[in-house]
């Protein structure tokens, strides 16, 4: 069994900070890449950015120099440093994962976290 957590979302004003973190959890035996995607009212979900296991990143161009991905492998947790934030940032972010398990370890699946509500107010 494996679980994905997000945190810290919220309401915060335009300009402003937040940070997102993702705990995974359960029998786990590695994680390869993780990210963030978020979904707005009325559009679909879309891909935000994304972490390798050895760290090297990509963003969407839309919060590219803006947004930061991280991770601790230790921790088996992933954030989402989001500055300059704009209104058109405001969506539900999801985090997944692509995560072997102890008993599947050759075949990574990918999980998804329940998703964290960011509201950017104008």
């Amino acid at each position: 069994q494996v679980q994905l957590v997000e945190s810290g979302g919220g309401l915060v004003q335009a300009g402003g900070s937040l940070r997102l973190s993702c705990a995974a959890s359960g029998s786990i035996f590695s994680i390869d890449n993780m990210g963030w995607y978020r979904q707005a009212p009325g559009k679909q979900r879309e891909w935000v950015a994304i972490i390798s296991r050895d760290g090297s990143t990509s963003y969407a161009d839309s919060v590219k120099g803006r947004f930061t991905i991280s991770r601790d492998n230790a921790k088996k947790t992933q954030y989402l440093q989001m500055s300059s934030l704009k209104p058109e940032d405001t969506a539900v972010y999801y985090c997944n994962a692509r995560i072997r398990t102890l008993v599947a370890q050759s075949t990574p699946l990918t999980y998804w976290a329940q998703g964290t509500q960011v509201t950017v107010s104008s």
